[in-house]
């Protein structure tokens, strides 16, 4: 079963490579990233709406007994916002590879720090000498990425 986890990872990360060239296609196109950013998450609503509807339409009129909670819960799409109109603006200055590599390095780096400490809900995963290691490697690469 994790097998299929590790596919969708991978796709999910194909996914974020297409995205960032095609939404800085579109922002040449409409020449504010901001905006670009704003059709880009229109779509991608419009996308899952269209994904409720036809696979769990109930989804769209239950009633769930707890919205209320820590205001933070509810910032992930002004987080996704703000990533996207970063790369939008970062992409077409430093080249995919590079604006990935560092997005990347420093997704990997405050992960390991999440884990660490058990931030936001995810399981206690101690920082050790081998993850250390996995950081510095990705680092490099992104070193090596840029230079070369």
């Amino acid at each position: 079963m994790k097998e299929l986890y590790f596919i969708l990872v991978i796709l999910a990360g194909l996914s974020i490579a297409i995205q960032t060239g095609v939404n800085a296609q579109l922002n040449v196109l409409l020449k504010n990233p901001v905006l670009t950013s704003l059709v880009s998450f229109m779509v991608g609503t419009l996308g899952l709406l269209l994904f409720i509807l036809f696979t769990d339409r109930n989804a769209l009129v239950q009633q769930y007994p707890n919205l209320q909670t820590h205001w933070w819960k509810y910032t992930g799409g002004l987080l996704g916002a703000f990533y996207i109109s970063v790369i939008v603006i970062v992409a077409p200055r430093l080249g995919a590879a590079t604006t990935i590599g560092f997005a990347v390095a420093s997704q990997l780096i405050f992960a390991v720090i999440f884990d660490h400490f058990g931030w936001l809900g995810f399981p206690l995963k101690e920082v050790t000498l081998t993850r250390i290691l996995g950081v510095a490697l990705l680092i490099a690469g992104v070193y090596l990425i840029r230079k070369f």
